[in-house]
């Protein structure tokens, strides 16, 4: 587990708390708050690793995100932590207003005033009661966040000479029995007695009207850093509220090198400067970066500048670095599992094995049916993912014009990652069966609907990452269909929903590109440890237990608790991104979803009165089939 130190990015006091390694990368990455034993934190930037942190290996990834490696937090065994000189992460204490829950007095808190292996007390009551962290931060859309400054909160209402002119910070956080909501608790000024309560300090004004400025900093920033002038309105938000951070997160399955890329253009592509040549396009540091590479991987300049021209975007203004970089991955990684040549060239890292779907004479119709809609599936009896967190945002998740870097000082040269290792099964399905069934007008009027929904919502940006550049009706059906699969899943193969993830290929392509179309899912689980396959997923991947798991997904899919609401929804989740999905029937633990729990619709999937679902006749042969058994003497 990596252990936290508590302080400032330069001056960081001795106190550890523990957190596993995979949190500091989501939810508790860099500018994610932490609550820990009734303490909160936030994370600082990588600048406080130092040189610590275990090196990742993922160049796919590095060439994507424009950096030259990834690091994750050094791990210190259990019971370790004050005998070895490694630290992890650094993550300061936020809010630094806290309160006595018993006096209740509110304390500017310092770093100075930290102890080794304890947290804030509070000295004038008997017993020493913890300090408490105030519920309510500030924040604002370009993504600084601070403490609400508490002093002129309270004396924003003077009601004479001596509260308007009141600098004193002795403030006391009142609890009244009046009522439940914010109007019963007040900050109150112990001088001049000026008081406020919290009601209206969540409404989009409400620091705005007291004066209140942005800090233009993070909670870990000191005053040697350069702070912006931020002009943006602070707003007040609680800090476990969901919009107070969102992370970006990439990920990335470790496939073997194409077979067409030889084993020179190889060294060269993986180089740590091959991402800076291709970002420098025509620039004079060019010709020294392709001197040094031909020099380092023992190959001609004339080699390394013929890989770097057949490698350059010339029309990257009419596209941006991040759809190129998401359709690389995408295509790389269905080709890895739809080749039957991946079988051939496993490695340690990726082994995969085509699983034929083991049909019988006897099978019953439903099974027929379900076959003639699968091309193909593979079983992964080994991966390796990496998870990388380029930045985050906050207040909204408007796109990365408002990203915050992980080094918000200097450009990023690395990026804080995890790898896992799991295995997983990859199914994909008819192309010319999902292309007649996504054509048909009523599904494409359907499916409109919701993309109006999604580019009306603050995710647009986002999710059109994973969903390219239009939302096609096999995205939300396949979409659906994997979460479906993970619930049935967790029933039969030993795994708990939470510790599996899906990956979707189904995404549009522009027009004008040369892309192949993909229709499957990817079902997988990873492990913190080299240890992360069981062999329960795999096992389900084979026949007769995948066809057999599919029906009872279908079958279970036909059903909510929350019906007829749920089946009649015309939009759920925020922006009305879903329709039929609840958590009744298809949410998942925010670990397993790519994009949220957002894009979901049961009716793709098994069709209603007036939507044709995509797997109905497989459904209502299953239907048929059970009516019949029960009807047989």
């Amino acid at each position: 587990m990596p252990c936290l130190s508590q302080g400032s990015v330069t001056r960081v006091k001795d106190v550890r708390r523990k957190v596993r390694r995979a949190q500091t990368i989501a939810p508790f990455g860099v500018g994610g708050i932490l609550d820990l034993q009734g303490e909160s934190f936030v994370a600082a930037d990588t600048r406080s690793w130092g040189r610590h942190g275990d090196v990742v290996d993922s160049p796919r990834l590095a060439r994507k995100l424009k950096v030259n490696g990834f690091r994750s937090a050094a791990v210190i065994p259990s019971g370790k932590a004050q005998y070895v000189a490694r630290r992890g992460p650094v993550y300061v204490r936020f809010p630094r207003w806290l309160f006595c829950p018993k006096c209740r007095l509110m304390t500017y808190w310092s770093a100075d005033s930290e102890q080794k292996d304890k947290p804030p007390r509070c000295g004038r009551c008997s017993g020493t009661p913890q300090l408490a962290p105030m519920r309510f931060i500030q924040v604002c859309r370009n993504g600084h966040m601070s403490d609400v400054d508490w002093r002129r909160w309270a004396h924003s209402r003077p009601e004479n000479h001596e509260q308007r002119q009141c600098q004193i910070r002795t403030l006391k956080f009142i609890a009244t029995p009046d009522s439940s909501g914010l109007d019963a608790l007040k900050v109150s000024c112990i001088t001049c007695e000026a008081q406020r309560t919290l009601e209206g300090i969540g409404h989009k004004n409400g620091l705005k009207q007291t004066g209140a400025r942005c800090s233009g900093n993070q909670p870990w920033q000191t005053s040697e850093d350069e702070h912006d002038d931020c002009e943006e309105s602070p707003r007040a938000l609680q800090r476990g509220a969901s919009n107070v951070y969102f992370p970006i997160v990439h990920s990335a399955i470790e496939i073997p090198a194409p077979v067409s890329v030889d084993e020179d253009a190889r060294k060269v592509m993986e180089h740590s400067l091959w991402p800076g040549l291709i970002e420098a396009g025509e620039s004079p540091v060019t010709e020294p970066i392709v001197k040094h590479l031909a020099e380092n991987c023992d190959v001609s300049v004339e080699f390394v500048e013929a890989l770097r021209q057949r490698n350059s975007r010339p029309d990257d203004s009419a596209t941006s670095p991040m759809e190129h970089a998401d359709e690389d991955l995408s295509i790389a990684e269905w080709s890895a599992f739809t080749s039957p040549e991946s079988e051939k060239n496993s490695t340690s890292e990726f082994r995969v094995r085509q699983i034929g779907l083991g049909e019988l004479k006897d099978d019953p119709n439903s099974l027929k049916l379900l076959r003639q809609s699968v091309d193909r599936v593979v079983v992964a009896d080994r991966i390796r993912e990496v998870r990388t967190l380029e930045g985050f945002s906050r207040y909204e998740s408007e796109g990365r014009e408002r990203l915050i870097s992980v080094n918000p000082v200097s450009r990023a040269q690395w990026l804080p990652a995890v790898e896992s290792y799991g295995e997983g099964i990859f199914v994909s399905f008819d192309e010319n069966s999902i292309r007649k069934w996504e054509s048909s007008p009523k599904i494409l009027q359907w499916v409109s609907g919701i993309e109006e929904n999604l580019e009306a919502s603050f995710q647009v940006d986002r999710l059109r990452e994973k969903t390219g550049p239009r939302l096609l009706p096999r995205f939300v059906m396949l979409h659906t269909l994997a979460h479906q699969f993970i619930r049935q899943l967790s029933f039969d193969s030993g795994y708990n929903a939470a510790s599996l993830r899906e990956r979707i290929y189904a995404r549009s392509h522009p027009e004008a590109g040369d892309y192949a179309q993909q229709a499957g899912i990817f079902i997988y689980t990873a492990a913190g440890d080299s240890e992360g396959t069981l062999g329960g997923l795999v096992r389900q991947g084979t026949p007769p237990y995948l066809m057999e798991t599919m029906v009872r997904l279908l079958e279970s899919a036909q059903w909510c608790s929350q019906d007829p609401l749920c089946a009649d929804s015309t939009g759920r989740s925020l922006a009305n991104l879903n329709r039929a999905a609840c958590h009744a029937c298809a949410l998942l633990p925010e670990t397993c979803c790519e994009i949220g729990n957002t894009l979901l619709d049961r009716t793709l999937l098994i069709g209603d009165g007036n939507v044709e679902g995509f797997f109905r006749a497989v459904v209502q042969a299953a239907f048929e089939e059970s009516a019949d058994a029960v009807d047989a003497p």
